[in-house]
């Protein structure tokens, strides 16, 4: 019946709770004390959480940038070993195949210096060859040319010509 009186009062609505003029000192001490609590539970229990959270984040992003720096380093490190064993295997190999082309060419050098020496040893044998047979092809030119020359005379003349001028004459003509 109370709800009938306080609905005739109004004129037959009902007025919204907040608006109602009766209960609007309750609500605001309700208010104030929800507001109270809601703000010591936040900032006893969710601020902390959060900061922990926070913290925790920014400890964790901390550490995997250091992690970052100590691998970027073990990276730089392990490059200049791998450059440094690059550059000593370049430098051991040029090194062998300097030694390699200084064995070679000795070796050519010697084969050169051995072809050199029997090349040599033929010529001179070639030499004396070749002075023999001229030798005794100049013997035998002298009577060649004394047998053509009585030859030629004998066809040109028809006498045979005497033997010791002949050589004379071919004589005289060699030595020019």
């Amino acid at each position: 019946m109370a709800t009938e009186a306080h609905t005739e009062h109004q004129g037959g609505k009902i007025p919204f709770p907040p608006f109602n003029k009766e209960t609007f000192a309750s609500q605001v001490v309700w208010l104030a004390i929800f507001f109270v609590a809601l703000y010591a539970i936040i900032a006893k229990l969710a601020i902390p959480r959060i900061g922990g959270i926070v913290e925790a984040r920014r400890s964790r992003v901390e550490g995997d940038i250091a992690e970052a720096g100590r691998l970027k380093d073990q990276s730089d490190a392990a490059l200049k070993a791998y450059e440094k064993s690059l550059a000593d295997a370049r430098g051991r190999a040029q090194a062998l195949a300097n030694e390699t082309r200084d064995k070679l060419h000795a070796e050519a050098e010697e084969t050169r210096k051995r072809l050199e020496g029997e090349l040599n040893i033929k010529l001179v044998d070639a030499e004396k060859t070749i002075a023999a047979t001229k030798s005794a092809a100049m013997a035998n030119v002298r009577g060649i040319a004394v047998d053509t020359a009585s030859a030629i005379v004998q066809r040109l003349t028809g006498t045979t010509p005497a033997g010791p001028a002949v050589e004379a004459a071919v004589a005289d003509a060699l030595k020019r």
